[in-house]
Parts: structure tokens; C-alpha cells; sequence
């Protein structure tokens, strides 16, 4: 059996196990709750992400010093930070491991309710009226657009939360980085954003799993961070 099918296979079994709760809808709660055990099955990376966060913030006032030393020299400053990141354990891409190992499964998700591929009749579900396998198309009015519509305000809340908190910890690092960084720096929370036009361009079943996985990160962090 392809992964494809076994998915459709899953998700078939759990709307099954919610249709007295949910209906007609119990294939988009079923959606949800995968999504849910796999952010939960990802946890011990995230907390090992947040971890290599935390320990990178501790480098901050020896990275400011590397930084008053080197200003001149580029090269050698760029250097020092390396090294002083591979002796601390501290690596810049902690962080993105969850996100990463994330991105097959929303690729087979992608597959399955883009194609159709091992799917069976989940295509044939919709989420308040809205179907799954269909895309936004630029409308907002009907009950299709209205679902969209509280997609579309969840990402942007969700989007804004993490904007604001990622700019609020830039500032209180506030700590001089390797030339051309600083542009990446102000450049990255934007792309929180992002998660709006994928939303607008992939069917309604991986726009549900973004969803939910994009506010389970948020407010992951918000927890494994607290008090930074």
C-alpha cells in the first residue's frame, strides 16, 4: 500500500470514529486531529529547538563582544561566531528541524487532496459546506467564502502573534550580527505571512492541516519560551 493510500486510509478511519460529532464536516475534524498527533509526535524536537533558542540568547552578550572585537574584520568575525556556536551547541538551524520534518507530510497531503491519489471518497467531504479538495478562487461571499474567511483571519492573527513576538525578541537581543544579517533578520517574521497566500493556492484539506499546524507552532513557542 503507497503512503498516498494509506493516508486516505486514516483519515477515513477517523472521520468515521467523528461523524456522530461532526457530520458531514467529521472529515475535516478528522483533518485536525491527524494534524494534532503529528505536532504532538514532533514535540520532543520542538523542545530541543527551543532549547538551542534559548542557548543561543545566552551567547548573545559573548556575540556582542565578538562583534566590538571584530567590527573591522568581517571574515574573522564571521569565524568567531561559528566557532563559538559549535563549542556551545548552539546551531542557527535548531530552530527549523520541526518545520523540516514536517514539510513530507504536508507534501502527501498536498498529493492526496490535489489529485485524488488513494484518497477513496474524502474528496467527495467538505467543511461547512466548502468542498476539500477545492481552492478559494477569490470569492468571500456564500458559505464557501465564509470558510475561508475564518481561515483566513486564524492565519492572520496566528501570523501577526508570531510577527510581533519575533520583532519584540530582536529588539530585547538586541545584539550586532555578521554583515547582511541584520536584513535577513527584519525580512524573516514577515514570512509568518506567508502561510495567507498558501493558504489562498492549495486545496481546502492542506489549508486546514497549515492552519491548525501553524497555530500549534504559535502557541507552542509561546509556552516553550515563556519568560525568555
Amino acid at each position: 500500500m503507497s503512503v498516498f493510500a494509506s493516508l486516505g486510509t486514516l483519515l477515513t478511519t477517523l472521520a468515521d470514529r467523528l461523524d456522530p460529532l461532526f457530520g458531514a464536516s467529521a472529515t475535516a475534524a478528522a483533518i485536525v486531529l491527524f494534524t494534532l498527533c503529528v505536532r504532538a509526535a514532533l514535540h520532543p524536537l520542538a523542545r530541543a529547538a527551543a532549547r538551542g533558542e534559548k542557548a543561543r540568547a545566552a551567547l548573545a552578550p559573548k556575540i556582542a563582544e565578538l562583534s566590538r572585537q571584530h567590527k573591522n574584520d568581517p571574515e574573522r568575525l564571521r569565524g568567531a561566531m561559528a566557532d563559538l556556536r559549535d563549542k556551545e551547541g548552539a546551531s542557527p538551524l535548531a530552530g527549523c528541524l520541526p518545520t523540516l520534518v514536517q514539510l513530507p507530510v504536508f507534501f502527501v497531503m498536498y498529493h492526496v487532496f490535489s489529485t485524488g491519489s488513494g484518497a477513496g471518497d474524502l474528496l467527495d467531504h467538505t467543511l461547512a459546506g466548502a468542498p476539500l479538495d477545492g481552492r478559494w478562487g477569490g470569492a468571500l461571499d456564500g458559505q464557501r467564502g465564509l470558510v475561508y474567511l475564518g481561515l483566513f483571519a486564524l492565519l492572520a492573527a496566528v501570523a501577526t502573534w508570531t510577527y510581533v513576538r519575533a520583532r519584540k525578541a530582536a529588539r530585547a537581543a538586541a545584539v550586532p550580527s555578521a554583515p547582511g544579517a541584520s536584513g535577513l533578520a527584519r525580512v524573516l517574521p514577515l514570512l509568518s505571512f506567508g502561510t495567507l497566500v498558501t493558504a489562498a493556492v492549495v486545496p481546502l484539506a492542506a489549508a486546514l492541516y497549515l492552519a491548525t499546524s501553524t497555530t500549534w507552532t504559535a502557541v507552542e513557542r509561546a509556552l516553550l519560551l515563556r519568560g525568555r
